[in-house]
């Protein structure tokens, strides 16, 4: 499902060139959940950005669904990355001025062909939240765990290959952390395929599978 050859990311920082990642390689099978660790600078975030095609390998070959997308343009990547790709991000990235329903319909704005009943999908997932009662709610009037499941509930509209989460409890109690990690556990228990980077040794325990970087490398890949 997701595949990653000997992946390198480069970057060149006053004349200098530094290495975020070093030919990392690892296949994902269709409905695994995986957490990438590690400590900070080990090349997480550089990692993720590959996955959702925010960034592009300096060398090496990544696919999604047997589809190679390292090689697309901007416009291809970006247009596959809304149909395939769903993102969760630490700080919730939802639009003030919109609803909680207009916020999770915001990836079909961006569609070329219009998708068939996007709403009641939204309603759908919602919903299995726990937010329907909140449909007209701004993200002001609600707490932060809220703000992460309607984030999810985003996420999740256009039916993904890959569900990508960014140190999802970061910005959240330990309450509000324990009911998204389970939403996460039930959304992969339905077959969605999941990776999420943190930092936290107790979220990652979560996972079934746990991927360790180190320096841009990968120092241990084991199931959970």
């Amino acid at each position: 499902m997701v595949n990653l050859e000997r992946v390198t990311r480069h970057y060149k920082v006053g004349g200098q060139t530094i290495q975020a990642l070093g030919e990392v390689s690892f296949y994902i099978p269709a409905g695994q959940f995986v957490a990438i660790v590690g400590p900070s600078g080990s090349g997480k975030s550089t990692l993720l950005n590959i996955l959702g095609r925010l960034d592009s390998p300096t060398s090496g070959r990544y696919c999604l669904e047997g589809t190679d997308i390292s090689t697309f343009d901007d416009e291809q990547a970006s247009d596959f990355r809304n149909r395939r790709i769903g993102f969760v991000f630490q700080s919730f990235q939802l639009l003030a001025r919109l609803t909680v329903l207009e916020n999770v319909l915001l990836p079909g704005r961006f569609l070329r062909k219009p998708a068939l009943d996007l709403e009641g999908r939204a309603r759908v997932l919602l919903e299995r939240m726990g937010l329907i009662e909140r449909l007209g709610h701004r993200p002001n009037q609600l707490s932060g765990g809220q703000m992460q499941r309607v984030a999810i509930a985003r996420a999740l509209l256009m039916q993904p290959a890959l569900l990508l989460a960014d140190e999802p409890t970061g910005n959240l109690d330990s309450k509000s952390a324990a009911d998204v990690l389970t939403l996460f556990e039930e959304v992969h228990e339905l077959g969605q395929t999941i990776v999420l980077v943190t930092h936290d040794a107790d979220v990652a325990a979560r996972a079934q599978r746990r991927i360790h970087l180190r320096d841009g490398k990968i120092e241990l890949d084991h199931a959970a």
